[in-house]
């Protein structure tokens, strides 16, 4: 590789880090804003359950219908436009505590936040290995996200919920920014639609993602609601979380250096069941100490989780299309998932019973995806390789 293009690369994995934390700060920091409405408010768990519903289903509906366009797109264009739609509706959410006006600004939202991520997919599929980029962008983003955890709860306590709407629409302003840094091409060019063929492991791929990110995410809309209730405030909710996403940083820089080098259906396995068993602690027990614990282990399994199964995906189609439908299907999984913890909260008076639910699909995700992951699997979709990146 020659300066140029080291350059080159290193530009385009900084561009995927920016990007990264572009597309996920609604799944994120959710949780605050859910607390700080409730709180500022009044809403009802259910009503909270619809309001992040609004804005992943829209997130996941915007990358299904981009898909078979993929080929004809570019990503930093497509970042900039990501971008700018976010900054406006969370810059409106700030200015009203309407209910209906907020379910609107999350379809906003959901839309932008699903352009970035198929702005950072199709980068990623133009580059040598694409599941190390995807790594890189979730360390950069993780790393991010820890000062933020510490920051926006006390933004929530100075300056309310508008505050938190407000700081967040400056933080995509930021990262938009530094989404410039993506190329203009991802790994395949065409100036014709993608025909979408998932095949028999492509269809299995989905399923893994689909069970994992249900089981796994119904929790994590109301995960500071699950702290207050066994009486910790959002700032030490904050603390325990920045230094969870520190830990899942870690963890992405050790996988970004060995993912080449490991057994990943072993790998995908073990993460998946982690994930499984920590989302069945933070919703069982008491201490604190044990939460937090709980709350790193989550963390850490689930973002090596997630770039394990894409990194499958991106084996089966390297042209990045069934990595973006995964992204998708996950905002799916993760919409329905928590309007239905909002029902068994409200129904059940607590969130108790939504952990061991998770822990049961990560069982099942984690026997679809390790036959898939294994060495001798087939990659019957695989594009001509790319020389980027």
């Amino acid at each position: 590789m020659t300066s140029a293009e080291a350059q080159g690369a290193w530009r385009t994995m900084l561009g995927i880090g920016a990007a990264t934390a572009a597309a996920h700060i609604g799944n994120n920091f959710a949780t605050y804003l859910i607390g700080g409405l409730i709180d500022r408010y009044g809403f009802t768990p259910v009503a909270m359950g619809a309001w992040n519903m609004a804005e992943t289903l829209s997130y996941a509906c915007a990358m299904f219908l981009i898909t078979p366009f993929v080929s004809m797109l570019n990503p930093r264009r497509l970042a900039i436009l990501a971008g700018l739609i976010v900054i406006v509706a969370q810059a409106l959410g700030a200015l009203t505590g309407s209910y209906p006006l907020l379910l609107l600004t999350r379809i906003g939202t959901g839309i932008g936040f699903g352009l970035a991520n198929t702005a950072l997919n199709l980068a990623a599929a133009g580059t040598r290995h694409p599941a190390r980029a995807i790594s890189i962008g979730i360390t950069c983003q993780t790393i991010l996200y820890a000062g933020i955890n510490l920051g926006l709860p006390l933004v929530g306590e100075a300056a309310g919920v508008t505050g938190m709407f407000a700081a967040l629409a400056g933080l995509s302003a930021l990262l938009t920014l530094g989404a410039t840094l993506l190329p203009s091409h991802g790994g395949t060019l065409s100036d014709q639609p993608v025909r979408l063929r998932t095949g028999s492991h492509g269809a299995r791929v989905l399923v893994a993602m689909a069970l994992f990110t249900f089981g796994s995410l119904m929790i994590w809309p109301f995960m500071e609601r699950a702290a207050h209730a066994i009486g910790l405030s959002a700032v030490e909710f904050g603390r325990f979380q920045s230094v969870a996403t520190l830990a899942s940083a870690f963890g992405n820089v050790i996988l970004a250096a060995t993912v080449g080098r490991i057994r990943q259906d072993i790998a995908v396995g073990v993460a998946l069941l982690l994930c499984g068993v920590a989302c069945a602690a933070l919703t069982t027990v008491a201490n604190h100490a044990l939460f937090a614990t709980a709350l790193v282990a989550y963390n850490v399994a689930w973002f090596v989780s997630y770039p394990l199964l894409l990194g499958i995906a991106y084996r089966v189609s390297s042209d990045g299309s069934l990595a973006i439908l995964c992204s998708a299907v996950w905002l799916l999984m993760m919409s329905l998932g928590s309007l239905a913890t909002g029902f068994i909260a409200q129904t059940l008076g607590g969130y108790g019973a939504v952990g061991p639910l998770g822990l049961g699909f990560c069982i099942l995700a984690a026997l679809s995806a390790a036959s898939l992951a294994r060495p001798v699997a087939v990659n019957p979709l695989k594009a001509p390789p790319s020389s980027a990146g």
